[in-house]
């Protein structure tokens, strides 16, 4: 997954401007990839993350689309 992907996935998932998604994972490194790719579009003012709960087998993230553009 790359930081595209992964905008387009929480656009998906949004309702209005609120996005909550569940993402499975196949391992531990995953979960970081994920948490950086977060953190990235965090940094470009694209989202605000509100809450990032890691699961045994999925990483949650919850939170608001600031920039939504297509």
């Amino acid at each position: 997954m790359n930081k595209v992907d992964l905008l387009k996935n929480l656009r998906n998932s949004c309702r209005g401007n609120l996005f909550a998604i569940e993402i499975p994972k196949a391992a531990k490194e995953d979960a970081k990839r994920i948490a950086e790719l977060v953190a990235e579009l965090e940094r470009e003012g694209k989202i605000k993350l509100r809450e990032c709960i890691q699961r045994e087998y999925s990483v949650y993230l919850h939170g608001i689309l600031k920039y939504a553009s297509e």
